[in-house]
């Protein structure tokens, strides 16, 4: 009961950017789960946002993860209306065969291993494991949504659970509270891609 008394009382002292940063967040999130290519404006407002906030709280891996995010929004933003198919406004979802889950694996791995160790070796971080899991998983999710594979949805949903707790225990509880609905919306874009892949494949 405690932790939610204190959830309830960082709710109440969120800051007008940390809320329009969530909103934003939420809103692409969801046209990501509607296969719409808003889902690159929105996101870009809510990662510059982030840019700042996680600098500003000591979230150092998660500050360049969201400059990470600002490049890939832009060339998912790009790739995404790169199709050759004229009847098609976008590329169509698709996944990852054979040695493409080594690959996503393997980047999320590589991914962890050098942001952890960045991260005790140069910043004062006082959760490296966290932060950088969280960064590793969104690092893979946010390639593979660039491409459009239905298997980002996955390296998403792990990323949110853990960020959950995270951000409460850093002091931006909307930030948390994002997560959770991140986390909903990732659920419900998983079964929708994999539903509209299957009905491509038929």
């Amino acid at each position: 009961m405690e932790i939610w008394n204190s959830f309830y009382d960082q709710l109440l002292e969120t800051t007008w950017l940390e809320f329009i940063a969530v909103i934003c967040g939420i809103l692409s999130v969801w046209f990501s789960k509607q296969e719409s290519i808003l889902v690159y404006p929105f996101g870009i407002v809510s990662v510059l946002i982030f840019v700042y906030l996680t600098y500003e709280y000591g979230l150092y891996a998660e500050t360049g993860i969201n400059v990470y995010y600002f490049v890939m929004s832009v060339y998912g933003w790009w790739n995404w209306k790169n199709t050759k198919d004229i009847a098609r406004s976008q590329i169509p979802i698709n996944k990852s065969t054979g040695w493409g889950h080594v690959l996503n694996v393997s980047t999320f791995l590589a991914a962890f291993g050098i942001i952890y160790l960045l991260l005790i070796k140069f910043t004062d971080s006082d959760v490296p494991i966290l932060d950088a899991m969280t960064t590793g998983l969104a690092v893979t999710g946010m390639y593979l949504m660039a491409l459009k594979k239905i298997e980002h949805w996955l390296f998403w949903i792990a990323c949110d659970l853990i960020a959950i707790p995270l951000y409460i225990y850093k002091g931006l509880p909307f930030t948390s509270f994002q997560f959770m609905v991140f986390t909903y919306i990732a659920v419900l874009g998983w079964v929708s891609w994999r539903r509209k892949l299957l009905m491509g494949e038929k």
